[in-house]
């Protein structure tokens, strides 16, 4: 039996776990040991308590490794990328760091590991359904995304599928669009549209940075990413960000020293903390154009009552786990890092995804309409 490790015991590393478990010898790490225990009772998962930062503990953790998940918070996505290349090990990773991942690749090829990042729903199934149809030459590509609670409860009508701070770093971090072949970079939260959805009614789109691989893989003239949410989320994110709010930069207050992005965090955690349970929905719209087609893909989920697994969840979690059985059954023997576009220029990988979702409920509209 093949050996699955998962790095980070989150709610989408628990997800990729329980999904992998049975089928191959899966173990879930992460340093907090309460969250271990808690998921090994409720899902009978197998856990060990590992600090992956620490570099003779990952090699001893992950020595039978087949393959790595990386599913931990942004900020500690690319050294540990780096770390996984450097003990050989194939990876998928969900981490969304803000690095290029194609900084390291010579280190991957030099290694001979396969390594596909950026491979949740968005960035990840996005760029999947964008890579089926690069063989059209696309005119232009635009994804819109989101994933948010039915329950609207002011002020932010939020509440956030992972890690806050990777939360706020989308509202932070510069937008990079393609427009008539020339990058341009605009700052998040801007280009605000209403997008109306039968699903959810009307959501608010704005630009974030999440084209990421496909600035380099591909020559699409026009592109762009946009996040979805409730109607006045952005303009409050503007405020907090051009308040300084969102600051990395060190203050002294009363002889202590803090970042006011730690001090946000921790306050919007309270506010962005999905109960248990809790009703809520991801929701992606992609538009392809091509010279003889326009191409809407449209994908809608909500929390899973009976495996108790939100929408985020499921739809980042299963794309980075079918990508996964791809390489663990041996049919991906490409070298160095991967976008996961690549996987969707291959119509066996592109219909092994499509089915491993469809199996799980995860459905997708597909609209073609000619020009």
């Amino acid at each position: 039996m093949k050996k699955v490790h998962v790095l980070g015991a989150g709610r989408i590393g628990a997800a990729i776990a329980r999904d992998f478990s049975g089928e191959f010898h899966t173990v879930l790490h992460d340093i907090n040991k309460d969250r271990l225990e808690y998921l090994s009772r409720k899902f009978e998962l197998n856990t060990a308590q590992t600090d992956v930062r620490n570099l003779n503990n990952l090699a001893s953790a992950l020595s039978d490794a087949d393959l790595v998940i990386s599913a931990v918070p942004g900020f500690m996505g690319f050294e540990l990328l780096s770390n996984l290349i450097d003990l050989g090990k194939d990876v998928v990773d969900i981490s969304f760091f803000d690095r290029n991942p194609f900084d390291l690749k010579e280190k991957a090829i030099s290694k001979g590991v396969r390594v596909v990042v950026d491979c949740g729903v968005a960035p990840g199934l996005c760029n999947i359904i964008l890579g089926h149809h690069l063989h059209e030459k696309p005119n232009s590509y635009k994804c819109m995304v989101g994933g948010l609670p039915f329950k609207r409860i002011k002020p932010f009508e939020y509440k956030a599928p992972f890690s806050p701070i990777d939360v706020i770093e989308e509202y932070t971090r510069p937008a990079r669009i393609r427009v008539n072949g020339n990058i341009e970079i605009v700052p998040a939260l801007t280009e605000k549209e209403i997008v109306h959805f039968n699903q959810c009614g009307d959501l608010e789109a704005f630009n974030t940075d999440g084209l990421r691989t496909l600035l380099n893989t591909t020559s699409v003239p026009n592109m762009k990413e946009k996040t979805l949410r409730y109607p006045g989320h952005a303009t409050i994110m503007e405020a907090f960000r051009d308040g300084g709010f969102f600051s990395q930069e060190i203050r002294i207050i009363n002889d202590l020293q803090i970042r006011p992005l730690d001090f946000t965090s921790n306050i919007l955690f309270d506010h962005w903390l999905t109960e248990e349970g809790e009703d809520e929905f991801t929701i992606m719209k992609i538009e392809i154009e091509t010279e003889n087609n326009r191409y809407n893909y449209e994908v809608f989920d909500r929390y899973d009552k009976v495996s108790e697994m939100s929408s985020m969840a499921r739809t980042t979690g299963f794309t980075c786990t079918a990508v996964g059985r791809i390489i663990l059954n041996g049919t991906l023997n490409t070298k160095g890092i991967i976008a996961p576009e690549l996987i969707g220029e291959n119509g066996a990988w592109f219909t092994s995804v499509f089915n491993d979702l469809k199996n799980k409920n995860i459905l997708l509209e597909i609209n073609s309409i000619p020009k």
